[in-house]
């Protein structure tokens, strides 16, 4: 192999590895992914968030939750210390609205739909955040401190703030 060659692939091979700084452990490439653990530290679900224009599109895919209906929410700080996710922080709200689709005062930019989940333990949720971006413009999702996405033990009511009135933390993922 010429040395040339070899050169333009190891640069390129370097590209594809680089990050943009703003996290630190986030790719270049406008997506970012999270494997989301249980208390017990066991992966229950997944997901991506990827940036598209001025919004960001959220997929969860659970693979082990229990069977139900449960809040999910993208949240300001990228840490998840089990058994209860507290490091995670608040609900990711940039601009200061208070939590819920249906409340006048609302919504954060971090409420999602709830999740359903079945008997087998699958389900996805899939929602396009407007207004927001992975990084720079007014609303980024990685700031200094990361993001996370966490599931919490029952429905959110998309209208009590903080939460939603959706109980206890029981998966979380930090966005990488």
């Amino acid at each position: 192999m010429s040395r040339s060659l070899l050169a333009g692939l190891t640069l390129l091979s370097l590209a594809a590895c680089a990050t943009d700084g703003s996290t630190g452990s986030a790719p270049m490439a406008g997506e970012a992914r999270a494997d989301l653990r249980n208390a017990a530290g066991n992966v229950v679900a997944s997901a991506t968030a990827t940036s598209s224009g001025d919004r960001v599109r959220i997929r969860l895919v659970a693979a082990g939750l229990p069977a139900g209906t449960f809040g999910a929410h993208v949240h300001a700080v990228g840490r998840c210390d089990p058994p209860g996710f507290e490091s995670a922080g608040p609900h990711w709200n940039p601009t200061g609205r208070q939590h819920g689709s249906q409340n006048p005062q609302g919504p954060h930019h971090g409420d999602l739909p709830n999740l359903q989940v079945g008997t087998d333990g699958a389900g996805t949720l899939e929602y396009s955040l407007a207004a927001a971006s992975l990084r720079g413009g007014p609303a980024p999702l990685f700031d200094g401190d990361g993001a996370a996405i966490v599931v919490h033990a029952g429905p959110d009511d998309y209208r009590t703030d903080p939460s939603g009135n959706s109980g206890a933390r029981i998966a979380c993922g930090v966005f990488e």
